[in-house]
């Protein structure tokens, strides 16, 4: 499963997390994920960065619903962990 930039950014606001705190806690790049964000669809991606990031904003709490083609969007399933 992947998600969208516009998934990426609303997941990490609703966290309430800055683009550095993500990029700490995924490994990946400040600017990798400002280009990411930066996109409303599916952005390019290699090197397993989306799924990086992916997989810490879910064990943060927060699920991601619908599929890039329909109606893609979040849900936060727990209390945030940070």
């Amino acid at each position: 499963m992947t998600a969208t930039g516009a998934q990426l950014r609303a997941a990490r606001n609703a966290l309430g997390w800055s683009i550095e705190y993500l990029a700490e806690r995924s490994g990946v790049s400040v600017r990798t994920i400002i280009r990411y964000e930066d996109h409303d669809d599916v952005p390019p991606s290699r090197s397993g960065n989306l799924k990086a990031l992916r997989r810490t904003l879910e064990n943060a709490g927060i699920e991601f619903i619908g599929t890039p083609e329909d109606r893609p969007g979040i849900r936060i399933a727990g209390t945030p962990k940070r």
